[in-house]
């Protein structure tokens, strides 16, 4: 298809970038080219015109903040007549759009910055069916995974793995600090972390264990796992991590109220 990125920052670069490898034609838009010149090493046409872009092309992914969606669907609401209309906005609701595009195939979606290796988690809702569903899950399927969820989920969403990927680099941060302390080398403290968190995400998803399951098979009575489990829960840390995804999703919720 021919495809649209409005606002090719960082979501939206990577997004324009996973497109075009997926055998779409792409053309990006941003207000600053020269921080975009990237993606013109992928085959990615870079304008500054937005109107000129969404008029060219068959689909038009959003990657504007929140508070631009309204000033840049104005600039080009006429145009987007019959074409499908993706926002990735954080907050931004289908009734919104629907009052300022309201001829275009509406799809709100949310993926995360995995996009850029084509291992993002995308969750979208839509009214769309049949063969524009069809069109719209080919499109997300060049992210990674993608489902589709009843759109009062949409925040939740944002909160758990939109911002997901920070959550667990602060992780990862303190898993590697935990080597270097104990006396590891950096790159080795750096890829046996790296490699453990991937190797437990493949684990998880390849056996449909639940996550505690895993834990039990890991800890042995008086075990050096129990001790680091130990000094975990007294540093509270689920209760961090879920203060972290409910605080994420109320400010989506509120990013929702002020459109």
């Amino acid at each position: 298809m021919r495809v649209a990125v409005i606002g090719a920052g960082t979501i939206g670069g990577a997004v324009a970038k996973a497109l075009r490898e997926s055998g779409h034609e792409v053309v990006a838009t941003r207000r600053d080219l020269e921080r975009g010149r990237w993606l013109e090493e992928y085959g990615i046409r870079l304008t500054s015109n937005n109107r000129e872009a969404v008029e060219w092309a068959e689909a038009v992914f959003l990657a504007v903040k929140p508070d631009k969606v309204g000033a840049v669907i104005e600039e080009v609401s006429e145009l987007l007549e019959g074409k499908f209309l993706i926002s990735l906005a954080a907050g931004i609701g289908l009734d919104y759009l629907k009052r300022l595009a309201p001829k275009a195939k509406l799809v709100r979606a949310m993926p995360n910055i995995a996009v850029l290796v084509k291992e993002s988690f995308t969750a979208y809702s839509t009214d769309l069916e049949g063969d524009d569903l069809e069109t719209v899950e080919g499109l997300l399927s060049s992210f990674g995974e993608f489902l589709r969820v009843e759109e009062e989920h949409m925040d939740a969403i944002t909160g758990l793995s939109g911002s997901g990927p920070a959550y667990v680099t602060v992780f990862l941060e303190a898993m590697i600090y935990g080597g270097l302390r104990a006396g590891l080398p950096r790159e080795v403290a750096r890829k046996a972390s790296l490699q453990t968190l991937l190797g437990t995400a493949k684990l998880l998803m390849e056996t449909e264990k639940h996550p505690a399951e895993i834990r039990e098979w890991v800890i042995t009575p008086g075990g050096t796992t129990i001790d680091g489990i130990f000094e975990l829960e007294e540093g509270k840390i689920r209760t961090a991590v879920m203060k972290a995804v409910d605080a994420a999703t109320k400010k989506s919720k509120m990013l929702s109220r002020r459109a």
